[in-house]
């Protein structure tokens, strides 16, 4: 198994504003679902940082994701370890096949790979930027900003 990337998920009632703070860092948005912004680093684009209002198709918010090579086997060798499974390892239309796990002291872990039919990411482990749109969430989201306005991920 290899990690590719991971990247802590912040939660906010106000993520337009952590984009912009997270800005005065170096980081720039590559990703805004409306529901959840990724911003990423255009000198090193695996470091990132993720601002949530909460998981669209999930019953609990992921602390931290871990993009990994090959998810299916991740999945297995987590459920035969009798790892707490908090959300099933399920396919997202944003072009990610994920599951959700309970770490021992309790955080959610999204554990996820992205599927090939949608493509090459814009760097390696970088997603793509996603639709959202104003009835998603953020004034404005949809929007092309970052280096990377295409669709998909």
């Amino acid at each position: 198994m290899t990690v590719r990337r991971v990247v802590p998920n912040l939660h906010s009632e106000n993520p337009g504003e952590n984009g912009e703070f997270y800005g005065l860092l170096g980081f720039e948005e590559v990703m805004d679902r409306g529901w959840i912004m990724t911003l990423a680093s255009p000198s090193n684009p695996t470091a990132q940082v993720s601002v949530m209002t909460g998981d669209r198709t999930a019953p609990v918010h992921p602390d931290i994701s871990v993009e990994v090579d090959d998810v299916d086997a991740v999945y297995e060798a987590v459920r035969a370890s009798g790892a707490e499974i908090v959300h099933p390892l399920q396919d997202e239309e944003w072009g990610v096949r994920r599951f959700f796990v309970r770490d021992p002291d309790g955080r959610v872990v999204n554990v996820l790979s992205h599927r090939r039919a949608h493509g090459p990411s814009p760097a390696p482990g970088l997603p793509r930027r996603g639709g959202g749109g104003a009835a998603e969430g953020w004034p404005g989201a949809g929007r092309p900003r970052g280096r990377w306005p295409c669709g998909g991920r």
